[in-house]
């Protein structure tokens, strides 16, 4: 038993790596190996759990892996971060470059909670050196769990189908009330305003949603007003007092 691991996620680890799971060729063995690799999953959601559950509360910062230190939003959102930090709230990000890098570094460099949720990808992602709390995963959909459930406000910087993607499923989790109304913040008034025009044209236009669905999100361009709705939000409502619907 591995020092330090409790022994329910020692049996799921050994059970999710057994050799049902190694890679065969054959019809329908992908199939077979289910039941083996239930255990892997309940071992990356032991874990991940036994770790979000001690940070305390968590603002997630998305955007782009793609972007470089010198620009804007890099370090834009490097002092985002450290005010989250100052403010002794966990930053929790995807845990690899570009935007998630630079999260990380602004809370680690304010002596706050730099939390990394990597994943392995074929290219691109590969964790950064920031972040003081490391998460490994294989599946996407156990991290974007940790991202939404250990969180009390999420911004979304610059950045491509990734973020759209996260974008998309924290605004469906709040529109559909699985989840409390967190504050949204899409940061980069330039970047999102072809987006947002969109939704409102034809989506609202066409009453694809709901009247007052806009006013989900808010769009800003500076570091200390997101820091202050996040803020006001965690002192006027706080971590919510029962189990959001998402995850009970």
């Amino acid at each position: 038993m591995e020092k330090g691991r409790p022994a329910a996620t020692c049996i799921f680890r050994a059970a999710a790596y057994a050799p049902s799971m190694s890679n065969t060729i054959g019809t329908n063995n992908f199939i077979k190996e289910d039941p083996w690799r239930i255990f892997r999953i309940m071992a990356e959601f032991v874990e991940s759990f036994e770790t979000m559950s001690q940070v305390g509360p968590g603002v997630t910062i998305f955007g782009s892996a793609r972007t470089t230190p010198e620009n804007s939003a890099y370090k834009a959102t490097v002092a985002l971060a450290q005010k989250l930090a100052r403010h002794k709230l966990a930053v929790i990000t995807g845990g690899g470059p570009g935007i998630m890098e630079a999260a990380n570094r602004g809370a680690a460099k304010a002596g706050g909670k730099s939390i990394g949720l990597n994943i392995e990808l074929p290219h691109e992602q590969s964790g950064n050196r920031y972040a003081n709390v490391p998460v490994h995963f294989h599946y996407f959909f156990s991290r974007k769990v940790c991202f939404v459930k250990y969180s009390i406000a999420f911004v979304f910087m610059p950045g491509g189908f990734g973020t759209l993607d996260e974008f998309f499923e924290v605004l469906t989790l709040v529109q559909t009330q699985r989840i409390p109304r967190f504050p949204l913040i899409l940061f980069g008034r330039k970047h999102w305003k072809g987006l947002l025009d969109w939704l409102q044209a034809t989506l609202g236009k066409g009453a694809f949603i709901s009247p007052g669905d806009m006013d989900l999100v808010t769009v800003t361009d500076d570091p200390e007003e997101a820091v202050n709705i996040i803020l006001d939000y965690e002192r006027r409502v706080g971590p919510p007092d029962v189990m959001p619907k998402a995850f009970s």
